[in-house]
């Protein structure tokens, strides 16, 4: 398969204006944007043919430029992440056989998550697929620490036997007392996605339903119109996985890094 990814960036975020140019400090002392270290992971991932930055924001531009990234413009009005990549596909002509959304505020996503999801793509029959890892201890106590101060965090996924997405929420479910089980029962949502351009195709054509509008998951719009998404998990290999999706994020981020 001829797999490209997409690493759609805004600047305008209801949560956290600015997010995609938020300096992160490494284990080296060096301080990156968040762009450019999304970016380094999707080129870090083997069995790509093409990475793109999609954004509406010259200054998210001038800076992906700056670190030598593609950049393809999109409009203002691309109302997520899915729609982004489907309108930069369209305004760069680009032909794939699989589109993979990465998400831009997830620096420390391994790139084994991307090689393994391209991967189960090559024989599931899904339009769809997204990664999910099981939280460890840490990673728990982030999402019920957000909880309990009303910061939304990450994202949790439930799938069936068959490891077909049932659900995801922005709490944390299914619902597990603390210290109640081992191995943690939560699965954390890997902000990845991959589509066939027929998936894509059809999203585009789909208004935005009630449970996307509560949760403000895009990937819902996809469960709300009776489209398979399949669930791969992902192994962490004992590394940590969050997001950026509130200032508190950063020392989380930056504590992570320092232990790379």
């Amino acid at each position: 398969m001829k797999t490209v990814i997409i690493i759609p960036a805004r600047y305008a975020s209801t949560r956290y204006p600015g997010k995609p140019l938020v300096g992160l400090r490494g284990p080296d002392g060096v301080t990156k944007t968040l762009i450019q270290r999304s970016w380094e992971t999707a080129m870090a991932a083997s069995g790509i043919a093409e990475v793109h930055v999609a954004t509406d924001d010259d200054r998210i531009r001038a800076a992906a430029e700056g670190f030598g990234a593609s950049v393809i413009m999109t409009s203002p009005e691309a109302e997520n992440g899915t729609m982004r990549c489907a309108e930069a596909m369209a305004n760069a002509g680009i032909e794939a056989d699989l589109v993979i959304n990465l998400q831009g505020d997830a620096p420390l996503t391994p790139p084994w998550f991307v090689e393994a999801l391209a991967e189960a793509m090559e024989t599931s029959p899904a339009q769809c697929a997204t990664p999910v890892v099981r939280c460890d201890a840490e990673t728990a106590s982030h999402f019920r620490e957000d909880r309990r101060h009303g910061r939304v965090g990450g994202t949790t996924a439930v799938f069936d036997a068959n490891m077909r997405a049932l659900y995801f929420s922005k709490e944390v479910i299914p619902f597990t007392p603390e210290g109640a089980q081992t191995p943690i029962p939560v699965f954390h949502h890997v902000g990845i996605y991959a589509y066939r351009p027929a998936a894509l195709a059809a999203y585009q054509g789909w208004k935005m339903g009630p449970l996307e509008r509560n949760e403000g998951l895009e990937q819902l719009r996809f469960l709300e119109n009776g489209m398979e998404m399949a669930c791969v998990e992902v192994d962490g290999r004992g590394r940590v996985f969050w997001e950026l999706n509130n200032p508190v994020d950063v020392a989380r981020i930056e504590g992570v890094l320092a232990k790379l």
